[in-house]
């Protein structure tokens, strides 16, 4: 019996939940393993040279450990940061979170697009380029925000978070220009879709109506062009997350954990 591929989902925290879903119902029948290094989050705010450092240190180490045949980095400011050195180090095949500028500028009709990321995605030259190749004669806004990532962690951990504080991180995506208004917000950073998963919260605080882009379809049809679809008939296996910091889930993030089909695995201090 020919055993079965095992998937590394690495994120900064838990926004690569909504990846690891995708994955998880494009490929059930595959080994998942989370794995999210909250002992250093938020990546947007670590120097850049320290980053790459901790990302190729916590990467040798999860490799080392699970042995997986595929890893994907589900976190927008460690792939346009990291993705050429781990793939330059490591034999295994990455798939990497970029921004869905590309898809975002083909099907806007107003050719207002905006970018919403953390502040170190949005300023990278990895994502302008992605916008001088592919902007199909858009104008692009760039938004860096300073806490949503860590607002939509705190939500899923059963925190308090206020409209209020949400609306003001995404307001700055809401451009008109002569009676045009940006049509298509591409979400920069997987932590994003959690909001809009749990709550809707992000479509019911929109200034008006935009199409949301999340880049996790498109990740998961990645996986499946370099693994092959799901063996038939099989069936799901069990994935477990792990948290760098060593840290065991509270009770809450347990049961929200759970209803993304992961048990938490034994903490790894990292």
């Amino acid at each position: 019996m020919i055993a079965a591929p095992t998937i590394l989902v690495f994120d900064s925290g838990l926004g690569g939940l909504t990846v690891f879903r995708e994955v998880a119902a494009a490929r059930p029948d595959v080994r998942l393993v989370y794995a999210a290094d909250d002992a250093f989050f938020p990546y947007g705010r670590q120097d850049e040279a320290v980053l790459v450092a901790r990302v190729i240190e916590v990467m040798a180490q999860l490799i080392a450990a699970h042995r997986p045949d595929l890893v994907v980095v589900a976190c927008n400011t460690a792939s346009t940061l990291v993705l050429p050195q781990l793939r330059e180090k490591f034999k295994v095949p990455f798939v990497g979170t970029v921004p869905a500028i590309k898809p975002a500028c083909s099907a806007s009709n107003s050719k207002l697009v905006s970018v919403l990321g953390t502040e170190a995605t949005v300023k990278r030259e990895y994502t302008r380029t992605l916008i001088r190749e592919h902007g199909n004669n858009c104008a692009v806004t760039l938004v860096g925000s300073p806490r949503l990532a860590e607002l939509a962690e705190a939500e899923l951990k059963g925190e308090p978070v206020s409209d209020r504080d949400i609306a003001a991180e995404i307001a700055s995506c809401f451009v008109a220009v002569d009676g045009r208004r940006t049509d298509t917000v591409v979400l920069a950073c997987t932590h994003y879709p959690l909001l809009l998963l749990l709550l809707q919260r992000l479509e019911r605080l929109a200034l008006w109506p935009v199409n949301f882009i999340d880049p996790a379809p498109a990740i998961a049809r990645r996986v499946v062009d370099l693994l092959g679809p799901a063996r038939p008939s099989a069936n799901p296996l069990p994935a477990h997350a792990i948290f760098t910091s060593g840290k065991a889930p509270t009770t809450t993030l347990a049961a929200a954990l759970a209803r993304f089909g992961l048990a938490a695995g034994a903490p790894a201090r990292v």
